[in-house]
């Protein structure tokens, strides 16, 4: 006799979103697993005395979405220290920062997610932060975490730290001197797991079930086991060791998915350049609003070369950080010398600037386009990238079709910008572009099957079948019937490893 099951989703459109994208009335799930797909007649046999049956009111259900690059304690920051995020102003900026001073007694008054570029031209100055406290530093962190702007308290007291080729004047730093900063904010073992919660609370609001974050210098890997095995964790959870962990990584012998079902290792993660706001990725022709800048190495090519053999010799995966187009080239320039970079999955993150050429060779090499199709937001006739590329450059970026066509792995994240999906896939449906657009399908599959693979968990992650995980997100409404307002469509509810974790009522 067939045992019952643990949960059934039933009076709904559940979609595979695999190849075909196939579509039922139910699902029933046992085990952390699911069981059966059918009509909800069929799957009516399976529910018992126990089970517990949620009717969908026709609302939509899809694989969990996997984000394929984030910053989880980031995430968590947001929660703790001033949220700059949607920050209309630096006015706006100012205000948020004073009213985390008056709430703390922190020798530091930090805030983290403003984005200048929504301020038509304005930008925030170190005059914006001395408003907020003459004698404690002050620190605004940039939605990219490339930039920051500080007080005179932080360029006074830190200024011997600061690397004089990040200051950029007026209050701005860049690349390594924001690091004094990040250190500032850096939390201990119990905080980072209260950060971790808020994370996890955020990622499940959105439909997010699983996470690949990036983490450096962080009590992050021991946050999550804990949680892991106090049975606290409603993410799954994949660690991207950054580069200087890369020896102690070798040294206790982690290599790439080892661990548990919830919290395992991923790989190793290196810059190579900045970022396009802060004129710090590195092109090949210069910037169009900086006539003599071409960006900067954060890690240049014969240092990136020697860390991606350390790393595919030990075993494992590198996710190496590239927007600009001649740093995308150095990183498939050190993957090409790896005996087999298709099979160790290594992956390039963000990718935007890549010429048909290196879209070519990621194909060739097996190599993975990890981005974020929220960097579209920036991608505007009227936005940064205008701004910073010209036309020509900022319609070429971030050419989605153009790695599907090619056949190169897509996988997408938000880097926490924000950490929402269905932002996401409504920029890469409805971009700047013909030349990025996807289908609603193939945006969604970027953002669960997409994020499976690079993940290495393609077999039983990122598509609705008998025996997968049984991570879901349930819909509202369809994004296939309002691609225009995909955006705009809540999460109604998340489901991790068989668990309710998250409901909208």
């Amino acid at each position: 006799m067939t045992a019952a099951a643990d949960l059934v989703l039933r009076n709904g459109e559940v979609h595979t979103l695999g190849d075909p994208d196939e579509t039922y009335d139910a699902l029933a799930v046992r085990d952390g697993r699911v069981v059966q797909l059918a009509n909800d007649y069929d799957v009516g046999f399976l529910v018992g005395t126990g089970t517990e049956v949620v009717d969908l009111d026709g609302r939509v259900v899809l694989p969990g979405f996997v984000d394929a690059h984030t910053h989880m304690e980031m995430v968590g920051r947001y929660g703790v220290h001033a949220d700059l995020r949607g920050a209309s102003s630096p006015e706006e900026v100012t205000e948020r920062l004073r009213e985390r001073a008056a709430e703390t007694d922190d020798e530091w008054v930090l805030g983290f997610g403003y984005d200048e570029s929504a301020w038509g031209g304005e930008d925030l100055r170190q005059s914006d932060l001395d408003a907020v406290s003459e004698d404690r530093p002050v620190a605004a962190v940039r939605e990219d975490m490339h930039t920051a702007t500080v007080n005179a308290v932080v360029l006074n007291e830190y200024g011997d730290e600061l690397p004089d080729s990040d200051v950029v004047g007026d209050g701005r730093i860049v690349e390594d001197a924001v690091e004094v900063v990040h250190d500032a904010g850096d939390a201990g073992p119990e905080e980072t797991k209260s950060l971790l919660r808020a994370a996890q609370r955020e990622a499940n609001e959105n439909g997010v079930t699983a996470v690949h974050d990036m983490v450096r210098q962080s009590h992050s890997p021991r946050a999550f086991r804990e949680l892991d095995r106090a049975g606290e964790l409603s993410v799954r959870v994949r660690l991207n060791y950054w580069s200087d962990h890369l020896d102690a990584l070798v040294e206790t012998g982690l290599r790439t998915n080892h661990g548990s079902g919830m919290v395992e290792v991923g790989g190793v993660k290196t810059f190579t350049d900045g970022s396009l706001g802060g004129h710090t990725a590195k092109l090949s022709e210069p910037y169009a609003d900086a006539p003599e800048e071409t960006g900067q190495w954060v890690v240049g090519p014969d240092e990136l070369a020697d860390l991606v053999a350390r790393a595919d010799d030990a075993g494992l995966q590198v996710t190496a950080h590239a927007i600009g187009d001649e740093a995308i080239d150095a990183v498939l320039d050190a993957y090409e010398d790896c005996a087999d970079a298709g099979a160790s999955r290594h992956r390039i993150e963000h990718v935007e600037l890549a010429s048909d050429d290196a879209i070519e060779r990621m194909s060739d090499l097996g190599v993975v386009a990890s981005m974020q199709p929220n960097f579209l937001k920036w991608a505007g006739s009227e936005g940064l990238y205008e701004d910073r590329l010209g036309t020509e450059r900022r319609e070429a970026s971030n050419r989605f079709p153009a790695y599907r066509e090619a056949g190169v792995p897509l996988a997408f994240g938000s880097d926490c910008m924000p950490l929402d999906p269905l932002l996401g896939v409504h920029c890469a449906v409805n971009p700047p572009t013909e030349a990025q657009e996807l289908s609603v399908t193939d945006a969604l599959r970027a953002y669960t099957s997409g994020g499976a693979y690079a993940g290495f968990r393609e077999d039983e992650q990122g598509v609705l079948e008998d025996g997968a995980l049984a991570d879901l997100v349930v819909l509202g409404e369809s994004p296939w019937e309002s691609p225009g307002e995909i955006r705009d469509i809540d999460v109604a509810a998340t489901v991790v490893d068989g668990d309710v974790v998250y409901t909208a009522d």
